[in-house]
């Protein structure tokens, strides 16, 4: 039976051998800057930006604070420090994880009075910002000079880079190889909004994806075969609209 595990079994290529934690600060906070400057942008000229923060929130949750708990694990656990040092990154990763409840908090009420205006969202966006800039400076000096300590990825932690994989309207299973991947793909199609679709691409059958997936939910998914093989398949995947939508950040 095919796997949606096929093809390569380890992350692979001399970037993911080398990368380092600092090389993954880096990829995440150009990541989050990007998307805070969309909220920010918006917000500045009185626009009320709530595609832009709910995606600003969607990476927040998936990709910062999965990084927080690999870093907790990483530092405190593989790397050996003062227990002053990892304490006060402690509290910088709790602060992390308060600022974006307020992000959260405020894109609960889409903009209305009972919430933040335009102008206090842009501010508590750049603070959430600097707060994240001014960590991962501390982060890398603390973690070995940070050109030396490994990335949380050569842990068995997901790329940031799947991110842009998984989350656009096409999903290639060829790009995220073992099962690492396939459970970063099983995951992106839990997350599906009613009505949602995506395009799930490979160069073998991904049954097993999909099986997995009806398992979960049976009868939650219209599945339609849109290329059958041998060398290309493409399925088509969407979230039946009589079916509860699952938590955005599941």
């Amino acid at each position: 039976m095919s796997d949606t595990s096929q093809g390569n079994s380890e992350l692979e290529g001399p970037s993911a051998a080398r990368a380092s934690l600092k090389d993954e600060h880096a990829l995440m906070l150009g990541d989050v800057t990007s998307r805070a400057q969309a909220v920010t942008s918006n917000a500045d000229e009185g626009r009320w930006p709530q595609p832009e923060l709910r995606e600003l929130l969607n990476y927040l949750h998936l990709e910062v604070l999965r990084q927080l708990v690999d870093e907790e694990w990483l530092l405190f656990r593989v790397v050996r420090h003062a227990p002053e040092q990892l304490e006060q990154l402690r509290r910088d990763h709790l602060e992390l994880r308060l600022a974006i409840e307020l992000l959260d908090q405020a894109a609960a009420t889409g903009g209305s009075t009972e919430g933040l205006s335009p102008r206090q969202l842009s501010a508590t966006t750049r603070d959430l910002l600097a707060q994240l800039e001014r960590h991962v400076a501390a982060e890398d000096e603390l973690a070995i000079l940070g050109d030396v300590a490994p990335a949380t990825a050569s842990f068995g932690a997901q790329p940031h880079e799947w991110y842009a994989i998984t989350e656009g309207p096409v999903v290639d299973l060829d790009q995220l190889p073992g099962e690492l991947g396939a459970d970063a793909a099983l995951a992106r199609l839990v997350r599906l909004e009613r009505r949602e679709e995506v395009e799930v691409r490979s160069s073998f059958d991904p049954s097993p994806l999909w099986q997995r997936l009806m398992a979960g939910d049976p009868g939650g998914y219209r599945v339609t075969y849109l290329e059958r093989g041998p060398n290309h398949w493409r399925v088509q995947i969407i979230r039946r609209p009589e079916h509860s939508t699952p938590q955005p950040y599941a």
